[in-house]
């Protein structure tokens, strides 16, 4: 490989990619670089309240954005089949993690949770590493649904659940639900009966409500959402001050680096509640804009979907833009008082280095796939020559 098509901004192949794969490449640099700006702001003051360093976390995404990039760039040059062959070891892998975070002494736990295992100075989060892999395996699967026997279908059927439940016993409702609906998506684009499918999402909810009947902080946090004024000093505070905080912005925003609510008041600022950082210091118009750029990404991702030749490639094509925009709306929801409070990281925003590892693998995934259901039909942009 050229070792120029490391570097994203080196890479000289492409000007020959096709139209689609073009803007989502530029339209992912777009994304990343407004989450950085934003990661800068939110973690600032709280980087220099606990570390005496504001460029603290904004330094440390740097360096995972670098290893993010290196990943991006060998996807989107290899070919797609080469990656859908190994797609199920990287599962296996990462299933075994996400089993090892439950034993104690090996999984790390931080508020309430066993997500992490320590890797030196760095926590590794399967649940967040696996969903580009659940893409590429389901897509694999579902493509191949009528020619496979019934023991290989349930062989990973039983993968899929054991990866859905180890996520949902670490315990991280959210992740599970939006690999849960990634996954039937992805059957739903392949054309499974109606019967499967209908088992399937009833099989969900009542583990859901399972889950949240167990489990009593899922229960007053759904209660808090209901209504956060009631009790908004201890359960409904994290929504209470993300709602003052988006409310706050007004429709031009207080301006870049001004949010006041990131000062101590809103918690988990630039995690999970980044977006509020965002409505605050940009305002209803910039958040306007922000969710446009989202509905482009996911209109050219469905564009790639359906110019894809192959079945495999097009169910890719679909469960990643299900899985990017999906989890960036469900992200939006949760801080906009539309859903209850969870810890869903907002991609390409949201401080951490697993968060922003699977976000440009995914975006890598579709742009290859982009990039190989169109080379042969190339559309210069910008009024650029092709010899």
């Amino acid at each position: 490989m050229n070792l120029r098509r490391l570097i994203p901004f080196f890479d000289d192949s492409v000007s020959s990619w096709s139209a689609e794969a073009r803007l989502l490449h530029w339209l992912t640099f777009v994304w990343l670089c407004i989450g950085l700006m934003v990661l800068f702001s939110a973690s600032y003051a709280v980087a220099d309240g606990l570390q005496s360093d504001g460029l603290y976390y904004f330094k440390r995404q740097l360096l995972w954005v670098f290893i993010g990039l290196i990943f991006f760039q060998i996807i989107v040059n290899l070919p797609l089949r080469h990656i859908l062959r190994v797609s199920h070891w990287f599962l296996f892998i990462l299933l075994g993690l996400i089993v090892a975070t439950l034993i104690p002494g090996l999984g790390k736990r931080s508020l309430g949770a066993s997500r992490w295992i320590p890797v030196g100075p760095f926590p590794l989060q399967p649940s967040e590493l696996v969903k580009p892999f659940l893409v590429l395996q389901s897509a694999r699967l579902f493509s191949r649904w009528d020619k496979l026997n019934w023991r290989l279908i349930f062989a990973w059927l039983a993968v899929f659940c054991l990866i859905i439940l180890g996520i949902l016993a670490q315990p991280n409702l959210s992740t599970t639900a939006l690999c849960g609906m990634t996954i039937w998506f992805i059957a739903l684009a392949g054309g499974l009966p109606y019967k499967y499918l209908g088992g399937t999402a009833l099989g969900g909810v009542l583990l859901a409500l399972l889950s949240v009947s167990i489990k009593e902080y899922q229960r007053k946090r759904i209660m808090s959402f209901l209504n956060p004024w009631a009790d908004a000093t201890r359960d409904g505070y994290q929504l209470v001050q993300s709602l003052l905080a988006v409310g706050s912005g007004g429709n031009w925003g207080a301006g870049f680096g001004l949010s006041q609510q990131k000062l101590s008041y809103l918690p988990i600022q630039d995690t999970d509640f980044i977006f509020s950082v965002f409505a605050e210091e940009f305002g209803f118009f910039g958040s306007m804009v922000l969710l446009l750029m989202f509905a482009c990404y996911a209109t050219l991702g469905l564009r790639v979907a359906l110019k894809a030749t192959k079945p495999a490639h097009r169910l890719v094509a679909i469960g990643i833009t299900i899985l990017m925009i999906g989890q960036s709306l469900i992200h939006i929801a949760v801080t906009t008082g539309a859903l209850p409070t969870t810890g869903l990281p907002l991609p390409m925003f949201s401080y951490g280095g697993n968060s922003m590892i699977s976000s440009l693998v995914s975006a890598a995934l579709l742009i290859r796939v982009a990039r190989e259901s169109n080379e042969a039909e190339v559309v210069p942009l910008h009024g650029d020559r092709m010899d």
